[in-house]
This record gives structure tokens, C-alpha cells and sequence, in this order.
């Protein structure tokens, strides 16, 4: 088994499927795979068909049964010190190096690789496969995917979402609402500075307020996260042309790591309400054309699920762990939970390598993952 794994993540690792790629010769290259054992794919592509998610279901049709899924596209490797070739497996150590091994083409590798064990098994459930793409640039990609779910006849009942937590079980991690903001000013010579107004200097005062907004954040506490409350962070910012011009633009990008049962749009509403009263009042004063606007960049909901339903005992069991925890980092899994389909969080490697220079995962986590399949085969068994 742990060569066909290797065989099979070393083919995946080839294919450079950075989120600005297309992610279709990886798609195609796994729906022959599947048809080569008999199991038929659909595809949905984005609007310009230049990538898709996939979607495939073994066993007997009907409702209910389980989800195995994961996202095909991975981050940059630009700027990174990598000492080994990023899309290529380099087996070391008992580690399988490269872009994508961690997170999260291993699991994606095992379940490819249990097909055949799970298509020789008669089974009593639906198995379903999803596959997406742009999971990370915002959990873009799988919503096609999703919606198409949560409108079928034949829902789903249970969601594995594989990304790498070291096959600990996860029940819960914080949605995320990323915005971009925008301020238009009004430009001048800086010898006359009173007659501009600067478009930084009151991005700065946003800014100042998120701080007290995020502050406010911080009140609200879960000891199950870590942080345990929501938090707030301007990451990029830009704007202005000349130290002597007054600034006419300036944008910040903003985002809200939020507790599954915290309401963002909340915090952004607050930050509107002071524009509006407190900021643009005085902009336009000097110029009725100053602007402040708000651009939604990505969002995905947090995750909670009960640690003591039936299918966490289960997965638990599979797992050989009955310890459950959450994680910092988000995940497609609340789409998913969203869409009335109960899902958890399981896969080999940890995020720990995720995102950086000579990603690895290890082959002993790959074995583990292979082993939960099995149990899951069994219980699934007719």
C-alpha cells in the first residue's frame, strides 16, 4: 500500500497547482484514475473553464453516507529558500517532500489510493469524493460543489475534511471575513496641506479605530480556540505618489478571524457607522467627491461541531484517538456544515510544514491515514 501512495503523491506533486494556475491536469489525471477502477466523476468548472472542482460517488446511490474531501491548489512557492525541487516527491527520512505534501495532496494521495480496496468492498453507504479548487485564496472554489450538495436528492450525511492535523481529530475552527477598504481624498501641494485632504491620514484613523474594535473583540472568549476570541489585523496598506502631494488614495486590506458564533459583518458595520458619521462629514467639506468604500475580499464560516455526536465517536475510533481539539487555521469544512452535511476535520502531516520551504509530510502520518480508510471501508462495508 505504501507504494501505491508514493506513486500516486509523486504524481500529484508534479502538476504545479498554485492557486493562480489552472488546476485541470491534476482534475483530468484523477477522474482517469477513477475511471480506470470504474467510478465516474463530474467536473464544475469556475466561469471560465479553467478550473474545476470533482465530484465522484462509489458504492450504491441514494442518501446519506460519507464525504472524503479535499482542495487540489496550493500556495506560491516565490521567495522561498526551497533546498529540494518543490513539484517533485523527494522521499528522505521518512518524509516525502513538496509543495502540496502536507497540505494537502497526502490525503488526497490515500484516498486515491484506497479506492480500489473501497471499490472490491460491497458497500452499504455511499462513499462520495471532493476534490476543489482555490481553497486557498478564500474557500473559493468548492461552493459550486457545495451547492449542488445541499440541493441534491441524495445528500450527504458526514464530511471528512483531510487537511493535516496530524490525524487528530478536529471538531472546530474560526471562520474568517477579509475586506478591502478604500479611501479617496483629495490631492494638493503639500505647502498647502489644509486645502487636501490626505487620504492615508484618514485610512490611519480606520485603522485606529479597528484597533478599539478588535479591543472589543477580545471580551468575547471560547477556551476551546486558540486565541480564544475573534481577532482583527490590517495586513497590507498602500497609497500615496509624492512625499510633497497630498495623498487622493489610499487601501488597506483587513481581516476578522472570527469564533463560529461571532457575526462579523457586526465589527464591519461599526467601522461604516464611523465613517459615515465621523469621518466623511468632515472629507467633504473640502471636496463632496472624498469617498470611503468597503470591499468584501473572501469569506468562509467557522466550524463547530458536537465532540460528542455519534459520527465523532466514530471517527475517533477510526482515528485511535478520542481526544478532539480545534485548530487556528480555517478550513471548507463550514461550507460543508453549512449545507447541512456534519463534518469534522482528520488528515496526515501538520500545518506546522504547511506554507513553507521543503514541505513535508511524514510517511508514518500517511500510514495512519491509510489505516482510518480501512476502518472506515469497515464500517461502511455491506
Amino acid at each position: 500500500m505504501n507504494d501505491r501512495v508514493r506513486e500516486i503523491l509523486a504524481r500529484l506533486l508534479s502538476f504545479d497547482t498554485t492557486s493562480r494556475e489552472s488546476n485541470l491536469a491534476l482534475i483530468h489525471a484523477i477522474r482517469d484514475y477513477l475511471a480506470e477502477h470504474g467510478v465516474d466523476s463530474e467536473l464544475f468548472h469556475n466561469d471560465d473553464g479553467s478550473k474545476a472542482n470533482l465530484y465522484a460517488t462509489l458504492g450504491p446511490p441514494g442518501g446519506g453516507g460519507v464525504i472524503l474531501s479535499g482542495h487540489t491548489d496550493v500556495v506560491p512557492v516565490d521567495g522561498q529558500q526551497w533546498s529540494l525541487p518543490p513539484f517533485a516527491l523527494t522521499q528522505r527520512d521518512g518524509r516525502y517532500y513538496g509543495r502540496g505534501s502536507a497540505d494537502m495532496k497526502g490525503f488526497l494521495a490515500c484516498v486515491l489510493a484506497a479506492v480500489p480496496d473501497f471499490v472490491a468492498q460491497p458497500l452499504r453507504l455511499p462513499l462520495h469524493l471532493a476534490f476543489s479548487y482555490d481553497e486557498e485564496v478564500g474557500c473559493l472554489g468548492v461552493r459550486s460543489l457545495v451547492a449542488h450538495i445541499q440541493a441534491s436528492s441524495n445528500k450527504p450525511a458526514l464530511c471528512i475534511i483531510g487537511e493535516p492535523t496530524r490525524m487528530q481529530p478536529v471538531f472546530g475552527h474560526k471562520g474568517k471575513l477579509a475586506m478591502r477598504c478604500q479611501v479617496q481624498g483629495h490631492p494638493c501641494h503639500s505647502a498647502y496641506t489644509p486645502q487636501g485632504v490626505n487620504a492615508i491620514a484618514y485610512a490611519s484613523k480606520l485603522i485606529g479605530k479597528l484597533q478599539d474594535l478588535g479591543d472589543c473583540l477580545s471580551q468575547h472568549r471560547d477556551s476551546r480556540f486558540d486565541p480564544p476570541y475573534s481577532t482583527l489585523q490590517v495586513g497590507t496598506i498602500s497609497g500615496g505618489s509624492a512625499l510633497n502631494i497630498v495623498p487622493e488614495h489610499c487601501s488597506f486590506d483587513l481581516e476578522i478571524r472570527h469564533l463560529p458564533d461571532h457575526a462579523p459583518e457586526t465589527t464591519i458595520d461599526a467601522l461604516r457607522r464611523y465613517a459615515e458619521s465621523e469621518l466623511l462629514p468632515a472629507m467633504r467639506r473640502i471636496d463632496s467627491a472624498c469617498d470611503i468604500r468597503f470591499q468584501p475580499l473572501s469569506r468562509y464560516p467557522g466550524l463547530l461541531t458536537d465532540p460528542q455526536s455519534e459520527f465523532a465517536r466514530l471517527l475517533a475510533g477510526w482515528c485511535g484517538s478520542d481526544s478532539f481539539d480545534t485548530v487556528a487555521f480555517g478550513t471548507e469544512g463550514g461550507l460543508f456544515d453549512e449545507a447541512g452535511v456534519a463534518t469534522l476535520v482528520c488528515g496526515p502531516g501538520s500545518m506546522d510544514q504547511g506554507h513553507k520551504a521543503d514541505e513535508f509530510v511524514e510517511i508514518e502520518q500517511l500510514d495512519r491515514c491509510m489505516a482510518m480508510l480501512a476502518s472506515l471501508k469497515g464500517w461502511m462495508a455491506a
